[in-house]
């Protein structure tokens, strides 16, 4: 099973097994990790399950949708590297997928 491990703004690291096929921000549903709201139930409408992709993991994920970059538009200090976690499906590639969460959710 793939570990996906969240960086906490303080650092705090919390590394977890998550399902293939499961979204990062489901996992992090599931665990309890903080700093993941997901009001829209991973829907792609909120951004209140954004996060930031370690730049090694960046290019292995999937493209973001048309959808996706619109929502970023809307979340708290946007970057390079700022993804939706509930867009991020998790594969046996994705196995070590760091991702480190913003300061606060739009």
């Amino acid at each position: 099973m793939p570990k996906v491990k969240y960086v906490a703004q303080d650092g705090t690291e919390h590394a977890v097994d998550v399902e293939i096929g499961s979204s990062v921000m489901q996992a992090a549903l599931d665990n309890m990790i903080d700093g993941i709201e997901a009001e829209c139930g991973g829907f792609c409408s909120c951004a209140t399950c954004h996060c930031y992709v370690d730049e090694t993991w960046f290019d292995k994920l999937s493209e973001a949708s048309d959808a996706e970059k619109e929502m970023l538009e809307f979340t708290f200090d946007p970057k390079p590297n700022s993804r939706l976690s509930c867009q991020i499906i998790v594969t046996d590639e994705l196995d070590g997928l760091i991702v480190r969460l913003p300061e606060e959710q739009s």
